[in-house]
């Protein structure tokens, strides 16, 4: 925890450390800063990847593919039960060895010359090995770090990672252990592709100054005396990461439709034993491009993975705990993933609009307010990572 973790009396106190000034737009278009974000960030912290649940037990694998490293990466369970990831390449002449996103089995064997590989990334066996001048002690997978925390999986590319998960994720990981994606068994997806650089794209997610003006179709706009835009309650920030409590509408603006549904998902979620909970209206926004929202009736989580300067890629998930065991369950999971996929609808064109209208550089600055904080916020720390690696290419070099 830093000096930037206590509690402050406002909203508007909170941020005022990280003062006012315009923030440069080229940070979000330009190719060669996008380089040393994919460098100095990307390839080197924790980045979140999965769930637990979606590797159940020993022999079960899942496969995620990262534009920015070129890369693509095998999660595993293995036989002692201990996760584990490796780069998705056969050490022979790098052969990807699977192409299915997930599975299950004993070995992977690549379909090009029949090596074959244990779930621990040993080679087991090899055509007419002995002609090679190698051991198989030579020939293991590469190795990606791999840890988790809430049920959530995050690996990191560097060799050497400069931080564990725990220590990259401070005094929050305690927080988001008391979430229910903790306990998740299942969950549905949503993904994504955009013309946007992946800052401009995560946001639009951390500010609410948008949502009376872009969601009045879904009726989530957070129109009310008291907070006519559904500013949050409370900021907290810990090294790279920070936190917003979501401020509770008393009059919210829903459709009978919406009411129903709400009202099975927090029956549910009462079921569950999930429905309150000392972090029930917070967000966490994990650094480079994580978040997730603590609330039981509704609880999912956004990552927004880069693929160049001005496109990305975001994946939506919605958890939840135990079998679709009725009806009634079934559509309100249904009904939860599809409200967030039209109140994304929503945001998809506007963020589009705001990526076009910087690409001619005539806009030199981009302008945060307080109420922006977590904007400027994720950016203060994007320079930070930047500064911080290019000092040490200069000690290397």
């Amino acid at each position: 925890m830093n000096e930037h973790t206590p509690v402050y009396t406002s909203p508007d106190e909170a941020v005022a450390w990280m003062g006012t000034d315009p923030i440069p737009a080229k940070a979000y278009y330009d190719p060669e800063w996008f380089e040393l974000e994919r460098q100095a960030i990307f390839m080197r912290t924790w980045i979140e990847i999965g769930h637990v649940c979606e590797l159940p037990e020993p022999g079960t694998w899942i496969r995620r593919d990262l534009e920015f490293a070129n890369a693509s990466i095998l999660i595993v369970r293995g036989k002692d039960g201990q996760i584990r990831a490796f780069y998705n390449a056969c050490t022979h002449r790098g052969t990807q060895l699977v192409e299915e996103e997930s599975g299950r089995g004993s070995n992977f064997l690549c379909p090009y010359h029949f090596w074959n590989f244990g779930y621990d990334g040993r080679l087991i066996a090899a055509p007419d090995f002995n002609r090679f001048a190698l051991t198989k002690e030579d020939c293991k997978i590469p190795k990606v770090s791999v840890d988790t925390c809430a049920g959530l999986i995050f690996i990191n590319l560097d060799s050497n990672p400069k931080q564990t998960l725990r220590e990259h994720l401070g005094s929050y990981a305690e927080g988001m252990e008391t979430l229910p994606v903790a306990r998740a068994t299942h969950f549905a997806e949503y993904t994504y592709e955009i013309d946007a650089n992946w800052k401009i794209t995560y946001d639009n997610f951390q500010e609410n100054y948008h949502l009376r003006h872009v969601h009045g179709l879904t009726g989530i706009a957070t129109v009310h005396p008291d907070n006519l835009y559904g500013y949050p309650t409370k900021y907290t920030f810990d090294g790279a990461n920070r936190t917003q409590e979501i401020w509770s509408n008393p009059e919210p603006k829903i459709t009978p439709m919406q009411g129903y549904n709400f009202g099975l998902a927090a029956k549910f979620a009462q079921e569950e034993g999930v429905l309150t909970g000392p972090h029930a209206r917070t967000y966490f926004a994990i650094f480079p491009s994580f978040f997730i929202i603590g609330t039981p009736v509704q609880h999912f989580s956004h990552k927004v993975y880069p693929i160049s300067a001005t496109r990305s890629r975001g994946v939506f998930r919605v958890y939840w705990i135990g079998e679709d065991d009725s009806a009634s369950k079934r559509y309100s999971r249904e009904y939860a993933l599809a409200s967030i996929h039209d109140i994304h609808t929503e945001d998809v064109n506007i963020i589009n609009r705001a990526q076009k209208g910087l690409l001619s550089g005539a806009i030199k600055n981009i302008h945060f307010m307080n109420m922006e904080g977590l904007c400027r916020h994720l950016y203060l720390n994007v320079v930070k990572a930047i500064d911080e690696w290019q000092a040490e290419q200069g000690k290397r070099a």
